[in-house]
């Protein structure tokens, strides 16, 4: 690989048509990180968190509702006692399913729904209101896709990718449908030119976090809500404290103990979600107000006292004290060196390379983790400029380059949701916390490979033999292609064929 082709692949979303990125591709990705525009047109036509759980909130109060006027029989035996990780009810009068599903909290009156009646009116408006999110979804997941098959500044795109696949949610139950992508949209566009901490706050306080890890119902076990609820479980939820110091700051294994899990748990009581619910629970802890779907620190929630987390006392109460926390594992050591590492591993090597870990670590460290400091360390680094391919595409890489490649202009609302389905890397959908694998062996095997054979030749059959496969191939890998490439391309019986064959060459499934 050249250099403009390193350039335009294993930094950038793979080659556009007409592109140029000057004699010092360097410069052209450095250029990008001012560049960048954290809120184009396509993304900012899409709805918003407050629009999504707006939604929501009207969905739950028709359930909530629904349940009063039908109530259920209590069943004469004494209930199994529930399973590490499910909690109780927030407060007298609220369900347990209005807590976890719609985390405490909304706002307002529900707006004027169709009334329903029984359970065949409850499965209506749940089938009603997964269309409504499933609409915003594929909304989003266009809007992201033709972000990155348009955009002048891919390299920066690419690291939004990144990002969203290192604080990952999964869109698998119905509030994190819609949720998923506006979390990509509101907390990590804005901040990947910024501040790791930065970045780290808004995602931990993003409606689609809570939900996922269920912090939005995790209740201290000495707090007002557990006074209240006496004799019943605390609903103390460790989910997201754990993710946080395994996955998004210290690394798995690395310097921290269960019981600096527990005590960061319960350092993050109260950080909820406002607007969603408006039961009894939701107004006692006032998650009844305020706008859906924004943060809420819910004091009542919170537990009271002093927290020893990784050998430092923690004074601070409410909403401070696991901001201080949260910002302390912004710029731990192991952080720096857990970043650096999944950083190497996606722009260098499957095999980090140590020498580029360090280098990586050092700039992320010395500048308080300004995120663009440390991706100038990275173009800087050599192990990223290897000529020789290191990494094998992921089924999102692939397609938006394929699309790059071919020109593509514009996309239809179905087409990229369906193909990611097809290619089995769903967007937002990595079914873990710990997002899409990103090495070779996740995304290389027979049947995988045979899949993208499958989309190629669809995507040259709509490109309608407007397209020289030759002329292009030479374009986008200019003295890279090797000779048998070229040959195969050139022997297509077809322009189609010949573009299927360049889409699925070497070449093109390597970066």
């Amino acid at each position: 690989m050249s250099d403009a082709s390193i350039a335009r692949n294993r930094f950038g979303l793979g080659a556009r048509p007409g592109e140029d990125v000057g004699s010092d591709p360097r410069k052209w990705l450095a250029g990008q990180i001012a560049a960048f525009d954290p809120r184009p047109q396509a993304i900012a036509a899409q709805a918003s968190s407050a629009q999504v759980a707006s939604e929501l909130a009207d969905f739950y109060e028709r359930q909530r509702l629904l349940r009063l006027e039908n109530p259920k029989p209590k069943p004469a035996a004494v209930a199994p006692a529930k399973p590490a990780g499910v909690q109780p009810a927030m407060a007298e009068g609220m369900a347990m399913q209005d807590m976890q599903a719609a985390a405490p909290a909304m706002q307002g009156a529900p707006a004027a729904k169709p009334v329903y009646q029984g359970e065949d009116a409850a499965m209506i408006a749940r089938r009603e209101a997964r269309r409504v999110q499933q609409q915003a979804y594929v909304g989003m997941v266009s809007a992201r896709a033709l972000t990155a098959i348009t955009s002048p500044t891919p390299f920066a795109e690419r690291l939004v990718h990144f990002w969203a696949n290192h604080f990952a949610v999964s869109a698998d139950k119905l509030e994190l449908v819609g949720l998923s992508g506006t979390m990509e949209f509101e907390a990590i566009r804005p901040h990947v030119m910024g501040k790791f901490g930065d970045m780290l706050n808004a995602v931990e306080r993003h409606p689609a976090m809570l939900l996922y890890l269920d912090q939005a119902v995790s209740v201290g076990p000495n707090s007002a809500v557990a006074q209240r609820q006496r004799g019943r479980r605390s609903g103390l939820n460790e989910n997201l404290a754990r993710e946080i110091m395994e996955l998004h700051t210290l690394g798995v294994r690395s310097v921290y103990t269960q019981a600096d899990v527990t005590e960061f748990a319960r350092a993050m009581t109260g950080f909820t979600v406002a607007g969603i619910g408006r039961g009894p629970g939701a107004r006692y802890v006032g998650a009844a107000d305020g706008q859906p779907g924004s943060f809420l620190f819910a004091d009542r929630m919170h537990e009271p006292g002093t927290r020893t987390i990784l050998g430092k006392q923690w004074s601070a109460q409410g909403e401070e004290q696991a901001s201080e926390v949260l910002d302390y594992l912004a710029t731990h050591p192991a952080t720096a060196k857990h970043i650096a590492t999944k950083l190497a591993r996606h722009f260098a090597s499957d095999d980090p390379p140590a020498p580029l870990v360090a280098r990586l670590q050092k700039a992320f460290l010395s500048s308080g983790g300004d995120l663009p400091t440390v991706y100038r360390a990275l173009i800087a680094s050599p192990e990223c400029w290897s000529p020789t391919p290191a990494k094998f595409k992921s089924p999102w890489e692939w397609s938006i380059s394929a699309m790059r490649a071919l020109g593509t202009q514009q996309v239809q609302p179905q087409a990229v949701n369906g193909l990611m389905g097809q290619l089995g890397q769903p967007t937002w959908k990595p079914g873990s916390p710990a997002g899409w694998d990103d090495v070779a062996g996740a995304w290389a095997g027979p049947d995988a490979v045979m899949r993208r054979v499958e989309a190629a030749e669809r995507m040259a059959a709509r490109a309608k033999d407007t397209i020289d496969a030759r002329q292009r191939a030479a374009e986008l890998f200019p003295g890279t292609l090797t000779p048998s490439t070229t040959q195969s391309i050139a022997r297509a019986e077809s322009p189609g064929q010949g573009l299927a064959l360049m889409l699925v060459s070497p070449e093109f499934m390597r970066r």
